[in-house]
């Protein structure tokens, strides 16, 4: 790697931010985690609907969702709260999609039954990665519920085909680095979002360059980086979730 850049936090090149749960955080939700990357705060919580969306009624098989939003303080200065303003951000829309389709690609749908599980995943405090701490805490919440479900007897197992995580990685002063906090991910050349299974399998990367363009070694670097980074959260949620 020759001269290893220093990090804003002191952090390795390859070290990611101490992560912390705290599962149970809602009196009402199916499943609830506050999960911390860091400074950046997340709060989620999974709750169980007994419907589905239109498209998907009398298709027995059921659906999972995700909203998320960034409290007015949740940054170096207030920003209005969308449902103020009227609408949702372009950027508010992408981020709770990919929330979605992160935590379907490992939902067995048909095993679900006609039932809907909705993700609300809220920023109480950001400073970089808020969409993957996200996605590791929405899964959280989502495997609670579903507990939930298996233990009030609607269920007979858990419908998930196996883990989700997502951790960012980038280039920084030229350099690959894992989990980007604020500071770097402003200043970065490339910023990147890796979104893995707990087998390594990919459900989705944000890659982009910010500066110039990166080379096929320096997206290697940035993937085997996030490979590593993701097994580790992985390792958490197991944890914490007591899966053998």
């Amino acid at each position: 790697m020759g001269i290893q850049t220093i990090r804003p936090s002191g952090r390795q090149y390859d070290e990611a931010r101490i992560v912390s749960v705290e599962i149970g955080q809602s009196k009402y939700a199916e499943g609830s985690c506050l999960i911390k990357f860091g400074d950046t705060h997340v709060f989620c919580t999974a709750s169980v609907e007994e419907r589905v969306p239109p498209f998907l009624r009398g298709k027995g098989i059921g659906w999972v969702t995700a909203e998320y939003g960034m409290l007015p303080r949740s940054t170096h200065t207030r920003t209005d709260r969308e449902a103020a303003r009227g609408k949702q951000s372009g950027r508010t829309l992408e981020i709770q999609r990919l929330i979605g389709r992160s935590l379907r690609a490992v939902t067995d749908e048909k095993s679900l039954g006609e039932r809907q599980i909705r993700i609300d995943c809220d920023v109480i405090q950001a400073d970089g990665g808020t969409r993957t701490a996200a996605i590791t805490g929405g899964y959280i919440a989502l495997y609670l519920a579903l507990n939930n479900l298996v233990y009030k007897k609607v269920l007979p197992c858990i419908p998930l085909y196996g883990e989700v995580a997502a951790i960012s990685c980038g280039v920084y002063q030229g350099q690959a680095v894992l989990d980007l906090d604020y500071s770097e991910d402003s200043s970065a050349e490339a910023d990147c979002n890796f979104v893995l299974t707990g087998d390594g399998g990919i459900i989705e990367i944000q890659a982009t360059a910010e500066a110039k363009p990166f080379s096929p070694e320096i997206f290697e670097e940035l993937t085997q980086l996030a490979r590593s980074g993701v097994a580790k959260l992985v390792d958490l949620q197991k944890t914490l979730l007591k899966i053998k």
